[in-house]
């Protein structure tokens, strides 16, 4: 496997959130829940697991009504760069042996 592949961002639901921050700044909560189209318990606790990580930062404002919002962090988007690059490498791995197949007799 390749070294920079992050079995932690893979989780479907971790990456779909990380690809959503990627060129963002601050994301609100009810926008990541909707595009991923998932329920606000299934999103937090994702959005818990990535900033217990060290991946996103959290930001609840204050007022009516309060908001969530959610960003990358540094270390974060660094990590997402780096397991897109190596989805990248093994997909181009797979594409080559898909257009240069190894002849076997059977």
């Amino acid at each position: 496997m390749d070294a920079d592949f992050d079995e932690f961002l893979h989780v479907p639901a971790r990456l779909a959130i990380v690809s959503l921050l990627a060129p963002a700044s601050w994301v609100e909560f009810g926008f990541l829940r909707d595009a991923i189209e998932t329920s606000d318990s299934a999103l937090s606790k994702q959005v818990s697991a990535l900033a217990a990580e060290g991946y996103v930062a959290v930001r609840k404002t204050q007022g009516r009504p309060r908001r969530t919002h959610v960003r990358l962090t540094p270390h974060g988007r660094e990590a997402f760069r780096r397991h897109a690059t190596a989805l990248e490498r093994i997909a181009a791995v797979a594409r080559t042996a898909a257009e240069h197949p190894l002849d076997h007799d059977d």
